[in-house]
């Protein structure tokens, strides 16, 4: 369905992508996660079409899919900032997608719609942030497009609907399965709702692995400093972070004994993702601690 092969992209001399290699060859919703620049709104533009790899190999439906119809009348890509024709309103936008996307659940969208609270009188640059998100993500929902592609969906949404929106995620994928590709900031409100993660780190891929897996490759040391150094030998540390009389360590997990008077915490997926994609500067504690002892900065 998607493969990637040692794909680039570059913007003049600047690598956006470097080497991407992964498939999917099978209904899934996958996040998309990585800090920001890192490349991943461009990954969704390859896919969708919208954008040409520089070099490398890309098959969607087994054909390149720079401006190819079939792969356009089979994907749709939802961005934040994308925008309708101003003389549309929202019901017109949502009966001209019917001749567009033959699987356009209009009743549903529609219903979403008035659930949310908006008319569908209304023109699309006159809704708020938050309400073009929510509309944008009703519209590539409906499409019940083979791959949807939602690039930063969330944005601007509140908690609340932001929590409706995941559950529409859902309860329509597995009414109709297709590939749902997320690139978001709120890992950790997904997690219940992707079963994989590509996590995207200068330019390549870090990782693609069930949440599982992730959550699996690291935990937290937790306990006092003369406890918990000493332990570290045994681990690739990740980072530790001191709050107060408690030092913290993230470490790759393995199977040795724990020392006493140390605690082993599991960690969430989007923490580990946020180790894993650390700043060569180390953490935030990293810089008080040079600060602190009087260390120059050039």
């Amino acid at each position: 369905m998607i493969t990637f092969e040692k794909l680039e992209k570059h913007y003049g001399k600047r690598a956006i992508l470097t080497d991407v290699s992964f498939q999917i060859d099978e209904p899934k919703i996958i996040g998309l996660i990585g800090r920001n620049g890192v490349g991943k709104s461009t990954l969704l533009k390859i896919i969708a079409g919208h954008a040409k790899a520089s070099n490398g190999n890309i098959e969607v439906f087994g054909k390149k899919p720079f401006q190819n119809l079939t792969v356009a009348a089979n994907t749709i890509f939802i961005e934040d900032g994308m925008t309708f024709p101003a003389v549309l309103t929202l019901r017109e936008i949502f009966k001209s997608a019917e001749k567009f996307y033959i699987n356009f659940a209009t009743d549903l969208a529609f219903e979403l719609l008035k659930f949310s609270n908006i008319s569908e009188k209304n023109y699309h640059y006159q809704l708020s942030k938050g309400q073009k998100a929510t509309f944008n993500l009703i519209y590539g929902i409906a499409s019940r497009s083979a791959i949807t592609l939602l690039d930063e969906p969330m944005n601007g949404m509140d908690e609340t609907i932001r929590d409706d929106m995941y559950r529409v995620i859902l309860k329509d994928f597995l009414a109709y399965p297709r590939v749902i590709m997320i690139s978001s900031h709120y890992l950790n409100e997904m997690e219940h709702l992707i079963e994989e993660i590509l996590l995207l780190h200068k330019g390549k891929v870090e990782l693609f692995a069930p949440v599982e897996e992730v959550q699996e490759l690291a935990v937290k040391l937790v306990g006092q400093r003369g406890n918990v150094e000493p332990a570290l030998k045994n681990y690739e540390v990740l980072a530790t972070y001191e709050n107060g009389p408690i030092f913290e360590a993230i470490v790759r997990k393995n199977d040795l004994p724990l020392p006493e008077n140390v605690r082993m915490l599991s960690l969430s997926a989007s923490d580990v993702c946020k180790v894993l994609t650390a700043t060569e500067g180390g953490s935030i504690d990293d810089i008080y601690r040079k600060s602190e002892s009087g260390a120059e900065y050039l």
